[in-house]
């Protein structure tokens, strides 16, 4: 399936930076930090010639660059010269967008832990739990979260972290969301559902884990409207399958909660 998020890192784009780097681009202070000089950088600090938020030519301040490249010791001693820790580069991304957006998550707990706000958006929309949850690390979903990112934010195609974690047929991330509260049936700017979305590629594991998802959103429903049916004087169909949601059992066969 082509992917239908491609706005996430562009094409010019190599994985090591982040950044399409260029020397003419770049001042003293911007350079040491993008490469990791840490002497340099606080010779530079120091001299109190280069400001510690100063931009370069793509509007980028020195803690972007070291958080691309996952410098977390100079992202500590940018912050401990109190550099601003949320300001935007030319594509509207945040310091902690281009940690998480590269997946260095020890300079994304850093900022997180000095303030950075998750729920900035970039140009397309995207916050930097819609760039987590293309990556594979649940912990720094879990700590962006912890910090009251928006789990049901929405891009300017639409989509939350939900969605695009299913356009990238990551099921363990899928999976994670739904346990942290996603709602599986939100829905893009083209009135697709999660489901619909994994239904457009060929049947994955992905299916049955939104379908599943779904059954324990309606049970779960059905017992709240009708709470007589989980009460001790009856033990009712309904009964067994709640019972079987809270046990969690036999999710891989959900035929089995139905017809045992």
């Amino acid at each position: 399936m082509k992917k239908l998020f491609t706005l996430w890192r562009r094409k010019d784009e190599p994985h090591s930076s982040c950044y399409n780097l260029r020397d003419k681009d770049l001042k003293k202070l911007h350079k040491a930090a993008s490469v990791g000089d840490l002497e340099k950088v606080k010779e530079y600090l120091q001299l109190k010639k280069h400001d510690v938020n100063m931009r370069d030519r793509e509007h980028r301040t020195p803690l972007h660059l070291a958080c691309a490249n996952g410098y977390s010791n100079i992202v500590s001693l940018l912050i401990e010269k109190q550099c601003k820790v949320n300001v935007w580069d030319g594509e509207n991304r945040s310091p902690l967008t281009k940690a998480v957006q590269c997946d260095k998550e020890s300079c994304a707990t850093i900022l997180l832990e000095h303030g950075a706000d998750p729920n900035l958006v970039d140009l397309y929309g995207n916050t930097a739990l819609h760039y987590a949850a293309c990556h594979q690390s649940d912990s720094l979903v879990a700590k962006l979260l912890e910090h009251k990112a928006n789990l049901e934010a929405q891009n300017k195609d639409g989509y939350t972290p939900l969605l695009l974690a299913i356009t990238e047929n990551n099921a363990e991330m899928v999976e994670f969301l739904l346990k942290s509260g996603a709602d599986v049936n939100a829905s893009d700017k083209n009135q697709r559902t999660a489901l619909m979305i994994a239904l457009s590629d060929e049947p994955t594991s992905l299916v049955s884990l939104l379908l599943q998802q779904e059954l324990r959103n309606m049970l779960l429903s059905m017992v709240l409207l009708y709470p007589e049916c989980t009460s001790s004087h009856g033990h009712t169909k309904i009964t067994t399958i709640y019972k079987t949601i809270i046990d969690e059992k036999d999710w891989n066969s959900p035929e089995k909660i139905f017809y045992n």
